[in-house]
C-alpha cells in the first residue's frame, strides 16, 4: 500500500511533494528532501514488544501497516570501552555496516512503490546494504561506485545479485552517474543522501541506545561524518525523545582530516560548506568533498551544543589497533571515532563525560590499514 507514505518537503524553499510520484530531489533548488513527519510523542513506545528487527520502534517510524523486508536488522549490543565510553557494534548488522539501518526502509518503500528497478551510488557499505535488503524484497538493483571501491565490498553487492557499475574517478563521479540513472521513467533512486526515509532509519541508532540505557541516552554520542545521514539520524531521535522527556546528548562529529569540509565550516563559523578536494585516506566511508545536506549537519551539531574533530590516517590506523586488540576488528571508517575521543587521542574532548561511540563497519571488509609508506 503507498497511500500511507508521507510525503517530502524541501527544507530550503518549502516545496512539497507526494513520495509516490516526486522526482529523487527538489525540482526548484535541487537540493535534498526532508519527510513530512513527525512522530506523536504520547504514541506508546513499547520495543520489548515488537519484531526484533527496527520496525520495533514501528510508532516512531514514518511507515505502516505490514514490514514485508527485513534481516532481523538492529538491536546491536553496546559494549565498555573504558569506564565511561561504550562502543555501539553495528558492524554486527546483517550486511556488517550501520547502512543496514537505512537500507531496510528504502527498500520498503521501494517494494510499496513498485518499481522497475532500483538505483544507489555507494562508496562500498551503503551499496551492499541496499543490493542485500532489494535482494530480500525481491527488487532489481544497480549500484554505482568510484573506481578503487574495495574489491570485497563489491563481491558482495554481485554475490546479492546487484549490477555493479565501477565509475571512472571519485566518489563524486559515482554519485553523478547514479543520479542520471535516476531520471530515467520506472527507476527508484535508493539516494542514503537525498532521501530522507533513509535518515527515518539511521535514527533507530539513538533509540537502541535509549531502550538498552534504560530509558536514558549518555551526555554524548560520537558520530563519524561523511555524508552526514548517521548524525542527522541520530539528531531526529534526539528530537523526538526529547519531546518524551529524554535529556538531550551533545554531539560530537568526526571528519577525516584529509577531507574536512564540514569541520572546516564549522570551527570557521559558516552556515554552509565549501567543497574541498577529494584526497586519499583510510576513512574512504566518509572522505565526502561536498556533501549536500552540509547546512542541516552543521545546524545539528551547533543545536546539540556540539563540535567537530577532525582524525589523521596515523590516529586511525592506531586506533583500528587498539579496537582489535580489544577484540574488536572493524574497518579504518569505522575507527575514526575511537580515534577522535579514545587513549590515542592528543586531548580528552569527552572530559569524563559519559559517551557512545559507532563501530560501523567490520574489518573483514577490507583488512587492517596497511602502516604507512
Amino acid at each position: 500500500m503507498t497511500h500511507a507514505l508521507p510525503g517530502y518537503v524541501c527544507a530550503e524553499d518549502g516545496t512539497r511533494a507526494d513520495a509516490r510520484t516526486a522526482p529523487w530531489c527538489c525540482p526548484l533548488c535541487g537540493g535534498p528532501w526532508d519527510l513530512d513527519f513527525v512522530p506523536d510523542p504520547a504514541a506508546v513506545l513499547d520495543p520489548a514488544a515488537g519484531p526484533h528487527s527496527l520496525w520495533r520502534y514501528g510508532s516512531a517510524l514514518p511507515l505502516t501497516g505490514a514490514f514485508a523486508v527485513t534481516l532481523a536488522e538492529g538491536n546491536t549490543p553496546l559494549v565498555p570501552l573504558s569506564e565511561r565510553v561504550h562502543a555501539k557494534l553495528d558492524f554486527l548488522m546483517p550486511t556488517l555496516s550501520f547502512k543496514d539501518r537505512g537500507a531496510v526502509m528504502l527498500a520498503e518503500v521501494a517494494r510499496r512503490l513498485g518499481p522497475e528497478r532500483v538505483v544507489a551510488d555507494s562508496s562500498g557499505n551503503a551499496g551492499t546494504a541496499f543490493a542485500a535488503y532489494c535482494a530480500r524484497a525481491g527488487l532489481s538493483c544497480e549500484v554505482f561506485v568510484p573506481e578503487g571501491t574495495s574489491a570485497k565490498k563489491t563481491e558482495q553487492m554481485r554475490a546479492h545479485g546487484a549490477t555493479v557499475t565501477v565509475v571512472p574517478g571519485g566518489r563524486e563521479a559515482a554519485a553523478v552517474a547514479a543520479r542520471e540513472a535516476a531520471d530515467l521513467p520506472g527507476v527508484f533512486y535508493a539516494s542514503h543522501v537525498f532521501n530522507p526515509y533513509f535518515l527515518h532509519g539511521t535514527k533507530t541508532y539513538v533509540y537502541e541506545i535509549w531502550e538498552a540505557l534504560g530509558g536514558h541516552l549518555p551526555e554524548v554520542i560520537v558520530v563519524p561524518v561523511g555524508n552526514g545521514t548517521l548524525l542527522l539520524g541520530a539528531a531526529l531521535a534526539v528530537e523526538e525523545l526529547a519531546r518524551r522527556g529524554v535529556r538531550p546528548p551533545t554531539l560530537i562529529a568526526v571528519q577525516s582530516a584529509a577531507v574536512a569540509p564540514l569541520a572546516s565550516a564549522f570551527h570557521a563559523g559558516a552556515e554552509d560548506a565549501e567543497a574541498v578536494p577529494q584526497l586519499p585516506t583510510l576513512a574512504e566511508g566518509i572522505a565526502i568533498p561536498a556533501p549536500p545536506r552540509a547546512r542541516q549537519i552543521l545546524a545539528a551539531v551547533r543545536k546539540a551544543g556540539g563540535t567537530f574533530l577532525t582524525v589523521t590516517d596515523e590516529q586511525v590506523r592506531a586506533a583500528q589497533l587498539d579496537l582489535a586488540r580489544r577484540g574488536l576488528f572493524v574497518e579504518p571508517t569505522a575507527a575514526a571515532c575511537w580515534a577522535a575521543v579514545g587513549p590515542t587521542a592528543p586531548d580528552d574532548p569527552l572530559r569524563g563525560r559519559t559517551a557512545v561511540v559507532p563501530l560501523c563497519g567490520a574489518g573483514a571488509k577490507t583488512g587492517l590499514a596497511a602502516p604507512a609508506a
